[in-house]
């Protein structure tokens, strides 16, 4: 299995990359997404420790039950051959209403066949009141005249 584009990733084949992972997050299909890495990726979310899709499946299977209405964006912070650097902000709730934003940074590394190996996420949320929210799409994709992170000041 492979998913283009491969490394080594320049600008445009990195930000072809971060959209992609950003629509597929944004689906809030676990199986979906779990495809863009490899059987035995090693992840780091915040401080929990992941390994393979199985476990991948399983983490954002529980992650979007708590996190309501997610919307994602994703921008390339820099990239070098097989590894992109991305910063990211998306907007939840809870069960009780309360909205979040939560900001972060990971690391991807990539295999030749341009599966990632290895996510490395630094996150954290700040609770926000929906009148703040920025991210106004129907779920799903993001449209491609929604402004991004820059845009957005974040």
């Amino acid at each position: 299995m492979s998913r283009p584009p491969f490394p080594p990733f320049t600008a445009e084949t990195a930000a072809q990359k971060a959209r992609g992972a950003e629509d597929a997050w944004n689906s809030r299909d676990p199986e979906r997404v779990s495809l863009a890495y490899t059987q035995d990726c090693q992840w780091r979310n915040r401080a929990e420790f992941i390994e393979g899709r199985a476990e991948i499946v399983a983490f954002l299977t529980r992650k979007w039950a708590r996190e309501l209405d997610y919307r994602l964006i994703k921008q390339v912070w820099a990239q070098d051959g097989n590894r992109i650097a991305v910063r990211f902000a998306y907007e939840w709730h809870d069960d009780s209403g309360q909205w979040f934003r939560s900001y972060g940074n990971e690391n991807w590394e990539f295999d030749a066949e341009g599966l990632m190996r290895r996510r490395i996420a630094s996150i954290n949320d700040l609770p926000i009141a929906e009148a703040d929210r920025k991210f106004h799409w129907p779920l799903g994709r993001r449209p491609d005249d929604h402004p991004g992170l820059e845009d957005l000041g974040l």
